[in-house]
């Protein structure tokens, strides 16, 4: 069984992290929510807010050796928040020293670039974020999926689908025909 790792705070994008979260539970992963605080975290649902989800762990109390892949959800605030937690930023770097996949989807290649993993790799992210993305040394293309190594990356909701057959496929699962 594939152990993953969801990072995710308020001001998720709702579908970004729930129907990946969906399709690989039903691929047969176990997957571990963890934020910066305990309870549940909220939604957002393309212009309001959305569900809240329950959270497993928090950040501090979660080891890289414990997971398969880390599974990065957008939204412009989850991930804009996240940035700023070393914590986080030492987790997303962890997952990339032990060479394990990182899938990270619209506005979360900003956590990417703040882990200083994207110079000279191939990226995808939301419109709006891609000139950050090239300033911090990616090469930034416009499609569903980036693979570049260990990074996948999608650009918004639409992708979600190839986005996350992309990890599956990285964790050796079955992908849905």
């Amino acid at each position: 069984m594939q152990r993953v790792l969801i990072i995710a705070t308020d001001g998720f994008e709702q579908s970004e992290l729930m129907k990946p979260r969906e399709m690989l539970m039903n691929a047969g992963a176990q997957i571990t929510i963890a934020s910066l605080k305990t309870g549940e975290i909220r939604g957002w649902d393309q212009k309001d807010w959305g569900d809240s989800i329950g959270v497993d762990k928090v950040i501090g109390d979660v080891s890289v050796e414990d997971y398969d892949a880390l599974l990065l959800p957008g939204g412009q605030m989850n991930p804009d928040i996240l940035r700023a937690e070393s914590k986080v930023i030492d987790m997303v770097r962890a997952f990339d020293a032990a060479g394990k996949p990182i899938a990270a989807i619209c506005h979360a290649p900003w956590l990417l670039a703040e882990a200083d993993l994207i110079e000279g790799r191939t990226v995808t992210s939301w419109p709006s974020i891609r000139t950050d993305l090239a300033n911090a040394g990616a090469a930034v293309v416009d499609r569903e999926v980036a693979i570049d190594g260990n990074l996948i990356t999608s650009r918004n909701p639409d992708d979600i689908p190839a986005f996350t057959e992309a990890l599956m496929a990285a964790l050796n699962m079955e992908v849905p025909a």
